[in-house]
């Protein structure tokens, strides 16, 4: 990626999503293969007055300790990731991995474990979001493991992740607020019923919404973005959903997820590929057999299947749902260590929203 178009998005990324200020305490995350993206948030971040804390990853250490950990080192949280989620004042996360597969042979108890006894840091993380009081956003530089992914060539998958984040138009900070205005509209709407009843190839699933809230999300915490989402009431989840695209967890890729819910909870699931992966994250807690969050992918810069979940929740035309922790902005009380989405296309769907039709074919008709 052209060192102009990282300083572009630098400067996207430090003013309008996180809109640092002079004084933040904000802590800067990445693996080395996305140093040169790093350097430029690091530059802009100087700029805008921060208090900037590098934390560099190196690949394959991750692997490492999943490999070679024991169940109390699994268990173990450092008092350092605790000092930082209550502390600083923002955060930013690069994702940049040089194999997407490598955690994809560890076992998957093992993986459940660690989610599970990180359950109280993701917690606290979704509490000082919630209120603002952490300021967090997160993006991809693209390498050739995420281009391999999407069966696309390097420059290619480049030029996708630009358009996606708007980055391709003059001012994209106005892009952006401008989806914002087209979000909030739908939102809005959603906020004024309760049954939301799906209909779709393989899926027939009805929840209910009533006090929840509504978010649009619009480039400021993920980037690129494009959704509206809340957390459904947790006992109201009823009926079947069969998931589009394979379900991507921790470098484990499951097909032809199908689940069945009553009253809130998966009483039923089945897989085409790693159903055994499916079942130890869906039995990692007492909350991840519930829903924490529900919503609907508005980006319709985004059209096809990727294997990244930061871009495939968005495609233009879905849905999707997360297994386990939901969001205390939306009023969604559900904890777990596990938020899973998975992804169901809607473009031969119907969404009615207390009876109402308010989606077909891929787009809300309101």
């Amino acid at each position: 990626m052209a060192d102009s178009r990282l300083q572009k998005l630098a400067k996207v990324l430090v003013n309008y999503s996180l809109a640092l200020k002079p004084g933040d305490t904000f802590i800067l995350k990445g693996p080395a293969i996305a140093a040169p993206l790093l350097k430029e948030i690091y530059r802009e971040a100087i700029r805008a007055g921060a208090h900037v804390t590098p934390s560099i990853s190196i690949d394959g250490m991750e692997e490492i300790f999943f490999a070679e950990s024991s169940e109390e080192q699994l268990k173990y949280i450092s008092p350092v990731a605790e000092f930082q989620m209550n502390h600083f004042d923002a955060q930013f996360t690069i994702i940049a991995d040089e194999n997407t597969k490598a955690l994809s042979n560890i076992d998957p108890q093992k993986l459940a474990l660690r989610s599970a006894a990180s359950a109280a840091i993701s917690k606290r993380f979704m509490e000082r979001s919630a209120t603002n009081e952490l300021r967090w956003s997160l993006t991809l530089y693209p390498t050739q493991a995420h281009a391999m992914d999407a069966g696309m060539s390097l420059s290619e998958y480049e030029d996708f992740v630009f358009n996606a984040g708007l980055l391709d138009q003059d001012d994209p900070v106005a892009a952006w607020k401008k989806v914002q205005q087209e979000q909030q509209h739908i939102a809005d709407y959603l906020d004024k019923h309760d049954e939301i009843h799906i209909v779709a190839p393989g899926t027939d699933l009805t929840y209910h919404v009533a006090g929840r809230k509504w978010i649009s999300c619009a480039g400021d915490k993920n980037f690129p973005d494009g959704e509206v989402f809340t957390g459904p009431i947790e006992n109201s989840v009823n009926g079947y959903v069969s998931f589009t695209y394979p379900a991507v967890y921790n470098g484990n890729e499951v097909e032809n997820v199908r689940l069945v819910f009553k009253d809130g909870k998966v009483v039923e699931s089945s897989a085409g590929r790693g159903e055994e992966f499916l079942n130890a994250m869906l039995d990692m807690d007492a909350g991840s057999r519930y829903l924490g969050e529900v919503a609907f992918g508005l980006n319709y810069n985004i059209q096809r299947f990727t294997k990244e979940i930061l871009f495939d929740e968005k495609i233009g035309g879905t849905m999707h749902m997360a297994l386990g922790a939901g969001y205390p902005e939306t009023g969604s009380s559900n904890e777990s260590g596990l938020h899973w989405d998975m992804v169901c296309d809607l473009h031969a769907g119907k969404v009615y929203a207390d009876g109402e039709l308010c989606y077909e074919n891929g787009k809300f008709i309101i």
